[in-house]
């Protein structure tokens, strides 16, 4: 019989925070005229489900519900999916209110 230890590696991600599983319907642009989904969310950015493609290195803004339009960078984009980084990261109470921690007052 052979035996031996187990240590899973660490893994290590590039995130700077962790995110949060969301569904928010949001509008892009500053006349808010494309709809979008945010998929899930951290202080520092969001991945998106788009019914446009996207382009990589693009600024685009978020209108958020309860927090208004946030500034952000697509770092990447595949079909109908994006990834964004905003210019600003966002507060903790905004972030707690957008996943739901905390109650719209």
């Amino acid at each position: 019989m052979f035996a031996a230890d187990f240590e899973p590696a660490e893994r290590h991600s590039r995130r700077s925070a962790p995110r949060a599983p969301v569904s928010l319907d949001v509008r892009l642009g500053k006349t808010g005229r494309t709809l979008c989904r945010v998929v899930d969310i951290s202080v520092h950015g969001a991945r998106l489900q788009t019914y446009s493609a996207l382009k990589r290195s693009t600024s685009i803004w978020l209108n958020l519900p309860h927090i208004g339009q946030v500034a952000a960078e697509v770092m990447w984009a595949d079909d109908f999916s994006a990834g964004c980084k905003f210019h600003t990261p966002l507060g903790i109470p905004a972030f707690q209110l957008l996943i739901g921690e905390v109650p719209f007052v």
